[in-house]
């Protein structure tokens, strides 16, 4: 490796670890349900969350109640999925009109992303829609994440609560990772994506005609939303089939040098979080 490459590698090593510190004490913060530099925005947000979907906030639940609601909010997750995906060609935001999804690869999709595995065996734009990659792989790319963090938190809290019978509550813990940490820098990221040349738009793809006189169909879309959660969240599914390493994923060095802080920096927060928790 030459002087640069390591230079490179030295610069990003330092870059994670000046950020490990601040992002583990502010995810500290907001699990604990601490006031945060966010919460005068978020925190009425969240409360209308709680009373639209009935849940008592200070109400913590056992392990068992934990993972039930873990797995029942996952299956409704994967049957919405799965629903998006075959039903796309009758659902707005097609403008390629797609055909729906056939029921083994909905199926595989439904189940890689609710998972967090992300594993794409189709090319995501000649296969999905706008809309299933909005509100259906996009999404999950948010809530899978979260539920993995909220797990993890409460891996942790049972370590620290040896004589309680409560390990917090899974909605809470779900829904302050996503309002707190993952929807805060996705936004303030995306839009530097977007200053960057990714494309973020639903308008119909571009027929061009090519310096050799032939014909190229260019894939656009909101790509720009996906790419960062799909760093940000360690999940993998890319808007196009080659993920970052096309252009328009991945168009300059500094939104490869962000993705690749993205990728690690829950991680690396959460490693901070359990010294702090513990």
């Amino acid at each position: 490796m030459t002087l640069n490459g390591w230079l490179q590698v030295a610069l990003y090593c330092v870059l994670l670890m000046l950020l490990t510190k601040p992002l583990g004490g502010y995810m500290t913060r907001v699990f604990a349900g601490e006031r945060t530099p966010l919460s005068p925005v978020l925190r009425p947000i969240e409360r209308a969350l709680y009373r639209l979907s009935g849940v008592n906030e200070s109400e913590e639940q056992h392990w068992v109640t934990y993972a039930i609601a873990m797995l029942a909010f996952s299956f409704a997750g994967f049957v919405v999925l799965y629903g998006l995906q075959r039903l796309q060609a009758v659902l707005p935001l097609n403008p390629q009109q797609l055909d729906g999804v056939s029921p083994d690869l909905a199926f595989n999709t439904s189940v890689s992303f609710v998972t967090n595995t992300n594993w794409q065996s189709y090319v995501p734009e000649a296969t999905m829609s706008y809309l299933v990659q909005m509100a259906g792989l996009t999404v999950h790319n948010f809530v899978s994440a979260a539920t993995g963090v909220a797990l993890a938190i409460a891996l942790i809290r049972g370590f620290t609560r040896r004589s309680s019978k409560t390990i917090g509550n899974f909605w809470v813990d779900m829904t302050r990772c996503t309002l707190y940490v993952l929807l805060p820098v996705c936004i303030v990221v995306g839009l530097v994506m977007v200053w960057q040349g990714v494309p973020q738009n639903l308008s119909a793809y571009t027929d061009v005609t090519t310096l050799e006189g032939g014909k190229q169909l260019i894939a656009q879309g909101p790509v720009a939303s996906q790419e960062v959660i799909k760093m940000l969240g360690t999940n993998g599914g890319g808007f196009f089939n080659a993920n970052s390493a096309h252009p328009f994923e991945n168009p300059t060095a500094l939104t490869n040098l962000l993705q690749m802080v993205l990728i690690f920096s829950i991680g690396a927060a959460l490693t901070n979080v359990f010294g702090r928790m513990v």
